[in-house]
Parts: C-alpha cells; structure tokens; sequence
C-alpha cells in the first residue's frame, strides 16, 4: 500500500512541527526514543501505513541522534567499550530489523510494536 499524498493544512503542519520539536527533545534528553511518538504520530496526523511510519521515523529521528551523539562525545559522556559492543549489536539488528520491514505484514509490525511498547512501559513501572 503506497502512502498518501496529501496537502498539508495549516493546523496539521502546527501539529507537526510541535510534536517534532517534543521528539526532539526527547531524542536529545533521553539519548532516544523519539520513534516511540513519532510512528503514532506519523499514522494518525499523516495516515500513513505502518511500515512508512517506521521507515520515516527512523530517518526523521536519524539527524537529531547524530547531533546528540556529537554533544555527548565533546561532552564526554561516552564510553568506548559499550560503544563498539552495543553499537555493532544495534548495526546488526538495525540491518535484519529493517530487512523483515519489506516481508513482515503491516499488522504484524502493528503488533509487535505495540508488544515493544508495552513491555518497555511496564518495566518503567518495576
């Protein structure tokens, strides 16, 4: 299912522009999570499919973090070792991740997200 192309009107664009200023903040403050706000929001405000939401985000999200990790490095709040451990662990799934994005279907995605969500919300809790 292709996206809509869709104009814009003034309201959603307000929209927009807010919740992507609270993305970034939260990307920037918390060292991630934007995708979190930014997929549903994608969906509802754009209506789009769920696997453009997840592909979208991840671009929209991609900059700030960039720019995050740069503050934090000249900061130096960053730690060698976790780096090149996690990091090629992330590089790894990020790959396969978004290699089943092509053949997974969009309720499955739905579901699975919305499992993440849940899982990450309650271990908040306890």
């Amino acid at each position: 299912m292709k996206a809509k192309r869709e104009k814009l009107n003034i309201k959603n664009k307000v929209i927009l522009s807010v919740c992507g200023a609270i993305i970034g903040f939260l990307n920037g403050f918390f060292g991630g999570g934007g995708g979190m706000i930014c997929i549903p929001l994608l969906e509802k405000v754009l209506h789009l499919d769920n696997k453009y939401s997840h592909a979208t985000a991840i671009a929209v999200i991609f900059p700030i973090s960039l720019v995050s990790a740069i503050i934090y490095t000249l900061s130096g709040h960053l730690q060698t070792v976790p780096l090149l451990t996690v990091g090629s662990g992330v590089l790894l799934g990020g790959i396969v991740g978004s290699y089943l994005l092509k053949f997974l279907p969009s309720k499955v995605i739905r579901i699975i997200f919305v499992f993440v969500m849940l899982a990450g919300g309650i271990r908040l809790l306890f």
